[in-house]
């Protein structure tokens, strides 16, 4: 009996120091976002707005172990083989907490960006303060940010497109559509979708 009453009780303080770790809302389409400044693989700090020609930032909450992540792991390298050379490059950044799970370490990060080839910065959030002031839940969560005077204004966040499990099957590519309006200077007709991953892991 006081087993059960321990277990529930345990199970119910969970519950509430998990709503306490859970992000905000984070940003709305057409917030000024954060500009971060977090330490990439090569141990070098990078910013948002690091890349002084940069019209705008592909931002990829992402991380080495969800296999959603992995899933979409390609075609966030071929974003950047894309949308770079015209002025939306791609930042990766890693925000789940090693101490559960492992397998997102910072070297586990330096071994899969060299052995994926990325191309770009793949930073680690240590404090988990960046997640959760862009409100990311999820990997892989996307935020299309573009550049106004010294602001970074979020123009799209959500999901790469409307297939999670079959880059080829997919027929709708938000994040595709959403740059390509915005280096047109038009208005990007999807501004939010549900991106669809695992979560987070927050410290406790």
């Amino acid at each position: 009996m006081k087993k059960s009453i321990f277990l529930g009780l345990s199970a119910a303080l969970v519950l509430v120091l998990s709503s306490f770790l859970l992000p905000a809302d984070g940003y709305k389409v057409g917030d000024k976002v954060m500009v971060f400044n977090l330490k990439n693989i090569d141990n070098k700090m990078v910013s948002l707005g690091h890349d002084a020609s940069a019209k705008g930032y592909i931002v990829v909450f992402t991380c080495n172990t969800c296999p959603v992540a992995k899933a979409y792991e390609q075609r966030i390298v071929e974003l950047n083989k894309t949308y770079a050379p015209k002025g939306y490059p791609v930042i990766a950044i890693n925000a789940n907490d090693a101490g559960i799970s492992p397998g997102d370490s910072f070297e586990q990060m330096q071994q899969r960006a060299i052995s994926k080839s990325y191309g770009f910065p793949y930073l680690l959030d240590a404090t988990q303060e960046v997640a959760k002031t862009y409100g990311a839940r999820s990997t892989p969560t996307i935020y299309v940010v573009k550049r106004e005077g010294n602001d970074y204004v979020l123009a799209y966040h959500g999901a790469i497109d409307n297939n999670s499990n079959d880059a080829y099957a997919a027929s709708t590519h938000y994040v595709a559509k959403a740059v390509d309006a915005l280096l047109q200077n038009k208005p990007v007709e999807v501004t939010s979708t549900k991106a669809i991953g695992c979560g987070i892991k927050w410290k406790m």
